[in-house]
């Protein structure tokens, strides 16, 4: 009886270990409740389990860092350039100019994330780093200047690149070249929280890239890509769709249960 004891402890030991509870299933969460009916949580449930926070900082352009709950720190279109604190754990890149990617980045940063993949093949992103779930959705990308082969896009050159963590679907546009058709919508799922590029000419114009944020309808949006564009003709743009809150610091800390209940543009200081 004492062996079979042991035994059954073992067995239940062995399926609560950290290492297994680390490892979950390679899936999106953000797309199962994209497609599920929306649950509502009695008020005093959600007060009794307060949801983890995660911390977003501007650093500028188009790079974000995403602090999770459980220590990973994560950079967008990350070219080295823009820093804030230590290094990051992760860093996505896109390859539209070079203040969105390094081909030389810090050895320490244990996880590069391509945008694009090789020999005209599509980049496939579905990973679980730490507390994070990263993937991406592939957009096409314009020619460089000075290209004559003829070809005015490289399809699949790019990515979207969303992060679920803590409840949240985070998204992050890159430097987005097209319009969105529903296959991208559809691939996408819900978000919570879109960072969007607004420069108006670089990237997309200022009208196409309203029409994303609108169909979109994240809960916040976070404008990056700003340098060329003033926020107050993006902000026309989307009309009166989303609040406006302005704000001194280029962080904010944010969770599922703090979510504004109207779509609102979180403007954080920054370049």
């Amino acid at each position: 009886m004492r062996r079979l004891i042991s035994a059954a402890i073992a067995l239940l030991s062995a399926c609560l270990s950290p290492a297994l509870a680390q490892q979950p299933p390679q899936r999106s969460e953000c797309l199962a409740m994209a497609n599920a009916a929306p649950r509502a949580l009695p008020v005093a449930l959600r007060q009794a389990a307060a949801a983890p926070e995660v911390e977003i900082t501007y650093a500028g352009h188009s790079t974000y860092f995403i602090d999770t709950p459980g220590g990973v720190r994560i950079a967008t279109d990350y070219s080295g350039a823009y820093q804030v604190g230590r290094l990051p754990d992760v860093v996505t890149m896109n390859r539209a100019h070079s203040t969105h990617y390094s081909l030389n980045p810090d050895k320490r940063i244990p996880h590069v994330l391509h945008g694009w993949g090789e020999d005209g093949k599509p980049a496939v992103i579905s990973e679980r780093i730490g507390d994070s779930f990263i993937r991406n959705v592939t957009t096409d990308i314009r020619r460089y200047f000075g290209d004559d082969s003829g070809i005015d896009m490289i399809r699949d050159g790019n990515s979207i690149f969303i992060f679920e963590v803590a409840g949240l679907c985070i998204g992050h546009l890159g430097h987005l070249h097209h319009k969105l058709d529903d296959s991208h919508f559809a691939q996408i799922g819900r978000l919570d929280i879109v960072m969007v590029p607004i420069d108006g000419t670089y990237t997309m114009s200022l009208d196409g890239v309203s029409e994303i944020t609108k169909r979109l309808r994240a809960s916040v949006v976070l404008p990056m890509h700003r340098f060329a564009t003033p926020l107050d003709e993006f902000m026309q743009r989307i009309g009166r769709q989303f609040e406006i809150d302005r704000r001194p610091e280029r962080s904010l800390r944010i969770s599922r249960d703090t979510l504004p209940t109207t779509p609102t543009v979180i403007i954080l200081d920054g370049v």
